[in-house]
């Protein structure tokens, strides 16, 4: 017992030091964050029967004092608001593919929604067992940085709690909690929910990068882009959600949105529940789409949003318009004079003698050289 007491209070000693040198909070907060998380790493010790077989208790003691103590110091240092957003998107990116019923059409802005309405109450619950595990007051709230830093870590590892399951198996508490939450929510309120949003504000990998999405990508996660709720952002994102969803692509819509939060690839294959090889199929899948979105379905939506219409040349550079001139034929350069005139493609194609479908298809071939030509 004398040994363990000693191993607390090497542990305590570690913490306190650290949290000191590295914060700007008075020394007695720094005294309570340290107790509290030696108090749970010690009961953590105690508890784990694979821990005390590894005859390994305090390498694992310091380990997981050491984990949390970072875990803490991150969310200290991004601050009050930034570390609400980053924590907000790291437990909606868990949750996204849980929280609608399955057999529930919902529009994407409704499940953002859905998400906002479930992580405040998780919030709660997760502050509440806070203070129980800890030994808190029921009325604690965190009141300073620090403290405010310790909850949001606490928070982060109570939702990814794995909880035994039937079988063998396991499941991080949080999506536990999201599945009991959507299959409480009935039909008719969704539906009330998603004609009532009128917009939702959102907090790689080389083929996400690649030239020919890079434009897309960039200033579909670009935060400063968010400027209203009907801004052309939001719009072009729902139209791309709407398109993806009337095709069956709900795993390529389920994959745009954990993309719009920048997530490390690893990260969405845990989600998914996707292989390597899984989750390189559904983005080379996503890609297609997007492209053939960006350049046919919705062209002049995409285009106008990233100032790369006829008005502004297809966003070509002066000595890119002209090389792009040289590469495209006689006939390609008729029709982008039909088109630089607003005419309608029924009118473009009489005068092209084509089909309309014919249209669509050399328009779509001409802007793929344009973006070629914009991206290298």
């Amino acid at each position: 017992m004398a040994e363990i007491e000693r191993g607390v209070e090497d542990i305590f000693e570690l913490l306190f030091t650290e949290l000191q040198q590295s914060t700007r909070a008075s020394e007695a907060n720094c005294r309570e964050v340290s107790g509290r998380i030696a108090a749970e790493v010690e009961r953590i010790c105690q508890q784990s029967k694979r821990i005390q077989a590894s005859g390994e208790v305090r390498t694992w003691a310091i380990a997981l004092s050491r984990h949390r103590l970072q875990q803490c110091l991150n969310y200290y240092k991004l601050g009050s608001q930034a570390g609400r957003i980053d924590l907000h998107s790291t437990l909606s990116a868990i949750v996204y593919r849980y929280i609608t019923p399955p057999q529930v059409q919902s529009s994407y802005q409704a499940r953002l929604n859905l998400i906002e309405d479930f992580l405040q109450g998780f919030y709660l619950e997760a502050l509440n067992a806070f203070r129980r595990e800890a030994q808190l007051e029921a009325t604690f709230s965190p009141s300073t940085l620090l403290e405010l830093a310790e909850y949001m870590a606490f928070t982060e590892r109570y939702g990814k709690r794995r909880i035994p399951l039937p079988g063998g198996r396991s499941q991080q508490l949080i999506v536990l909690r999201a599945q009991t939450f959507s299959q409480q929510q009935p039909p008719e309120t969704i539906v009330d929910m998603e004609q009532a949003a009128e917009g939702a504000s959102l907090d790689s990998d080389r083929t996400w990068n690649d030239s020919s999405v890079q434009q897309v990508r960039e200033a579909m996660v670009d935060p400063d882009s968010l400027s209203a709720e009907d801004s052309l952002r939001e719009t072009v994102i729902q139209e791309l959600m709407t398109y993806l969803q009337n095709r069956d692509q709900q795993d390529c819509a389920d994959y745009f949105a954990l993309r719009l939060q920048d997530l490390p690839t690893a990260e969405i294959e845990a989600i998914l529940g996707l292989t390597p090889r899984e989750r390189d199929y559904l983005q080379q899948r996503f890609k297609y789409h997007l492209i053939r979105f960006a350049l046919s379905h919705r062209w002049e939506l995409v285009h106008e949003w990233l100032e790369a219409d006829l008005d502004h040349n297809l966003g070509l550079s002066p000595s890119q318009w002209q090389t792009f001139q040289q590469k495209i034929g006689p006939e390609q350069v008729k029709l982008l004079e039909l088109k630089q005139q607003n005419l309608p493609e029924a009118q473009i194609a009489q005068a092209l003698g084509c089909t309309l479908n014919q249209v669509q298809k050399r328009w779509f071939k001409l802007l793929e050289v344009a973006w070629e030509i914009r991206n290298h």
